[in-house]
């Protein structure tokens, strides 16, 4: 268990990409990270110690985000071993891009269930301790697509469109108990999934962003650090984007 003045922030694919960033930015902000993962626990054990080198405190939670009795699981252990979770980051997300008449069930329910759905289950799960404590951080991770659309993306647009309706909803239940929920919408950002793209298709996006070039991870970890200590900010969306959106 840890005392009150130390607040814990669960961040959900915080091993890699930009939940990899979001997780260390926290850690050097002084906050008790818990790195979830669902596959690699390799690269959570790995971002778990440079922070512990970096003078922080962190773990490593394992759990499928998309599937409810995952998560039931992983705040329950987190509360367990530290009593709390004072912020939470829904991070973790996936791709199953096809145009709309070759897109399966399948691929459409996967997308929906980890980046919408899995809001869904973490916040209800959070939500009632941070009412009670008067103070709570939920920071969802959206996309500039969830604004514009994007070919091939349906199922992944109305997952983060759906997260932008769902963050403003509940900032206007909860903004009286202390609790801000707030939205970024990342750009493309050096990440493994965006450069596992053909380079002439990543040319043509880059040739599109007014600022001439992808975004860090570390943009959009720095927003969240942001955020995070933005009490009279709530219901909002920061777009990180490079302008690609405006």
């Amino acid at each position: 268990m840890l005392n009150d003045n130390t607040k814990v922030a669960l961040v959900t694919g915080g091993s890699r990409g930009i939940g990899a960033a979001i997780s260390l930015a926290l850690g050097k902000e002084g906050y008790y990270v818990v790195v979830n993962y669902n596959h690699n626990e390799t690269h959570a054990n790995n971002i778990v110690k440079q922070i512990t080198e970096n003078g922080g405190s962190a773990m490593t939670i394992q759990g499928n985000i998309a599937e409810s009795t995952d998560c039931i699981q992983m705040v329950s252990s987190i509360k367990e071993k530290l009593g709390k979770i004072d912020i939470l980051v829904n991070n973790a997300g996936i791709t199953r891009d096809r145009s709309f008449r070759k897109m399966s069930l399948t691929e459409w329910q996967e997308v929906i269930n980890t980046n919408l759905s899995s809001a869904f289950h973490m916040c209800s799960l959070v939500i009632p301790d941070m009412v009670e404590r008067k103070y709570g951080r939920i920071i969802n991770i959206s996309s500039v697509i969830g604004q514009s659309g994007g070919f091939g993306q349906t199922n992944y647009a109305a997952a983060k469109a759906g997260l932008i309706g769902f963050s403003k909803s509940l900032a206007l239940e909860t903004a009286r108990y202390g609790i801000t929920v707030n939205n970024i919408c990342p750009g493309f950002i050096g990440t493994e999934m965006v450069g596992a793209m053909p380079e002439e298709v990543l040319k043509g996006i880059v040739a599109k962003i007014p600022v001439g070039k992808l975004g860090d991870p570390n943009d959009i970890a720095e927003g969240v650090v942001y955020l995070v200590n933005a009490p009279y900010m709530t219901g909002q969306c920061l777009n990180i984007n490079g302008g690609l959106y405006m």
